[in-house]
Order: C-alpha cells, then sequence, then structure tokens
C-alpha cells in the first residue's frame, strides 16, 4: 500500500467500506463510495428475501388460516428476523463507518503513537484494509452459511410443528415451495451479513490489539481521565444497532417458542443474560486491551506528580503558615496567586489519582445493555396484562 493510500486510511479508516460485496453494490449503484442509499439496499433485500416468502406462501394458502399451525404472516421469528434483523444489519454499516472513520486518525492528531513506531501503526492499518477487501474470507463466509447454516443451525432451530415453511413426515421436514426460498436463500442472506459483521468485528478487535502492542504516550493528566484515549470510548456508540439487532433475533426467537410451545419468559432467562453479557464483551472487550497501558500510565503519573505535589505543598505549608519567618508584608493571604497554584495542583494530581484503566464508559455499557433488551422489554406483557404493567410502571415512577 502506497504512501498516499496509508495517509487517505488515516483519515478514513474504515473495516466495512471494501469486500466484494460492497464492490458488488457500488457496481449495481446500490451504494456509494461512502456506504449511502441505505434505503435502497435494504428494499432491494428484502424484495428478494420476504416478498418471494409472501407470494410463495399465499400460492399455497399458507401466508394465512388454520391449513397449518404457522401462517407466514403469524411467524414473529422469521418476521423479526427479516423484516427487521436484516435492515438492522445494513444500517449498521453506514453508522458504524461514521462513527469509526477517524479513529485511526485520532491516535496521531493526539500523537499517541511515538514516532519510531509509526511503521508499525501504518502496518497494523494496512493489515486492516487487507483483510477487510479479501475475497477468500466472503466466499469462506458463504461456504460455513451452506455447510453449517443447513446442516446444523436449521435443523436444531426449525419448529417441531406444520408450519409455512416446513412439515413433518416420517423422514423429517418437507419443505413447501416458500420454505425452499427460505432455507436455501432468506436464511442463508441473514446469516451471511451475520457471519460479514463478526469478521468485520474480527478485523477491528485486531486492530486495537496491534496498536495496544505499542508503547503509546499517554497522558496521565488529560482531563478525560483516559490519558487521552477518551474517542476510543465515544466509538462504543457505533455498535448499539448492532446490539439492537442481535436483541431483536432473540426476541423474535423467544417469542416463537411462548406463543406455540406455551413457554414462559422466565424460561428464557440464562439466554438473556447470557445475550446481554456477550454483547459486552463482543463490543467493549476490544477497549480492554489498553487496560494494561493505561494502569502502567497511572501508576508513572502518581510516581511523576506524586513528589512533585509534596514539593509544592510543603513550600506552601512553610511559606503561609509554619515558616521560621511571617509572609511577607508586601503580599497579602487573600487574592494571592499561590492559593490558586495550590487548588490547580491538587486537580492535577487528582487527574492522575483518578484515571481510568479502561476506556469503556458507565454511559456505554448503559447504552449497549439498552439496545440488547429493548426489544425484549416487550415480551414482558406476556407475563401481565397491560393495564397491570402499566400500573406498576406507574407506581414506580410515582
Amino acid at each position: 500500500m502506497g504512501a498516499r493510500a496509508i495517509a487517505a486510511d488515516h483519515q478514513d479508516f474504515s473495516v466495512v467500506i471494501g469486500g466484494p460485496l460492497f464492490q458488488l453494490f457500488r457496481k449495481a449503484h446500490l451504494s456509494g463510495d461512502g456506504l449511502e442509499l441505505v434505503g435502497t439496499r435494504m428494499f432491494v433485500m428484502l424484495a428478494l428475501s420476504w416478498l418471494p416468502l409472501l407470494i410463495l406462501s399465499a400460492v399455497q394458502g399458507l401466508a394465512l388460516g388454520s391449513n397449518v399451525v404457522l401462517p407466514f404472516l403469524h411467524d414473529i421469528e422469521a418476521q423479526a428476523r427479516i423484516l427487521l434483523f436484516l435492515p438492522l444489519l445494513v444500517t449498521g454499516e453506514i453508522v458504524v463507518h461514521q462513527r469509526l472513520r477517524s479513529v485511526a486518525n485520532q491516535f496521531l492528531q493526539r500523537e499517541l503513537i511515538p514516532a519510531d513506531a509509526r511503521p508499525r501503526f501504518e502496518a497494523a492499518i494496512a493489515s486492516a484494509m487487507r483483510l477487510r477487501n479479501s475475497v477468500v474470507a466472503e466466499v469462506m463466509m458463504i461456504a460455513v452459511v451452506y455447510v453449517v447454516g443447513l446442516a446444523i443451525v436449521w435443523r436444531t432451530t426449525s419448529l417441531d410443528v406444520a408450519t409455512w415453511y416446513a412439515t413433518p413426515n416420517g423422514n423429517g421436514k418437507s419443505l413447501s415451495l416458500a420454505g425452499y426460498w427460505y432455507v436455501f436463500f432468506a436464511l442463508p442472506l441473514t446469516q451471511f451479513l451475520l457471519f460479514r459483521w463478526y469478521y468485520r468485528l474480527f478485523i477491528w478487535s485486531r486492530f486495537l490489539w496491534q496498536v495496544s502492542r505499542i508503547q503509546l504516550r499517554l497522558v496521565p493528566t488529560h482531563p478525560d481521565r483516559i490519558g487521552g484515549l477518551g474517542f476510543l470510548g465515544g466509538a462504543t456508540a457505533a455498535f448499539s444497532t448492532l446490539a439492537l439487532a442481535h436483541g431483536t433475533f432473540v426476541s423474535g426467537w423467544i417469542a416463537a417458542r411462548i406463543f406455540l410451545q406455551q413457554a414462559t419468559l422466565l424460561d428464557f432467562k440464562f439466554v438473556i443474560i447470557a445475550l446481554a453479557v456477550w454483547m459486552l464483551l463482543l463490543f467493549l472487550g476490544p477497549f480492554l486491551l489498553f487496560s494494561a497501558q493505561l494502569a502502567e500510565a497511572r501508576r508513572q503519573g502518581e510516581r511523576e506528580y506524586g513528589p512533585l505535589a509534596q514539593r509544592y505543598a510543603r513550600q506552601f505549608d512553610t511559606k503561609w503558615v509554619h515558616g521560621d519567618a511571617p509572609p511577607p508584608r508586601d503580599e497579602p493571604f487573600l487574592g494571592s496567586a499561590d492559593i490558586q497554584s495550590l487548588a490547580d495542583m491538587g486537580n492535577v494530581y487528582t487527574l492522575v489519582s483518578t484515571m481510568r484503566f479502561t476506556p469503556i464508559t458507565r454511559q456505554a455499557v448503559v447504552q449497549l445493555l439498552g439496545a440488547t433488551l429493548a426489544p425484549i422489554a416487550p415480551l414482558t406483557l406476556t407475563m401481565m396484562p397491560l393495564a397491570e404493567a402499566a400500573k406498576l410502571l406507574f407506581g414506580i415512577l410515582m
């Protein structure tokens, strides 16, 4: 990668813009260079996935009615997967791109990368771009989708009742017309997009790992209390859309089993907890890679600023309180710059002593958990009437 290309990547670092599918979208005029035309891409994907399912199930009388236990338009899991989960995966691309595009440049603008480590930083960016643009990676993902998706995921997640997509028989399940499209196109499409996102998150995590191995020029007195890495904490908001997509997927899966198999929401409490923990680990875990350097920067700051604060406080004490000679008469105590300087020194030392060991903020945790659990929250209505839930909520708020 040439110097100009690397410089451009500093300005517009992206783990999203690239790869065969992105290039295909550009040639088909379904995306611009900056992932524009999100609505167009979503419309085309829904037209190729959801619309054929509706038409084919209607032709066989499986869209509505009582011919099967679960008609197409009553399948909450399928509707959530295609009409919500898939569009959220597509929308997440432009959100992540816009939020993370300046991350690489921030490391340079804030002078966190030492001059002698600049080549390693350039190599990390170049490596991330090569992985992002890999044709082999996306081909392998397609292969995994059709091998693992059909052989394992489909067999373990499909319902054992007569549905719009399949009917149980002595040899397993007999697919309907819509079922064939669902199993061999719609489901693989959503699985491919999900795997593609996990691959991108791997690239992002690997980039952060490579940067964390560089001895960064962290500043213990930086006001963000993270040595100057505060911009990483702000980047976590980029993943809220993906957390919402995961919550939507699991919510649809749980809802189908509540309404068809007489399960209760509490039966899935461990699934919900595991999902919440997984979202935090997936999206916030990579930032823990900087914890060792942040902890060392804090210790180094305390070693350096502790004695400095001690000397200043001792000189102040000697001059104004316990000195052998009284303070100069021509220097009034009220309004003395010494007092303000002591307060400033206290603020500096407070910044050092309260420096955090991770760029993760409480707001980021709450935001990701909220996005993950929001789609699941309406399922609490299956445990109590709406009026009772509203009354309980009102009582809590009042």
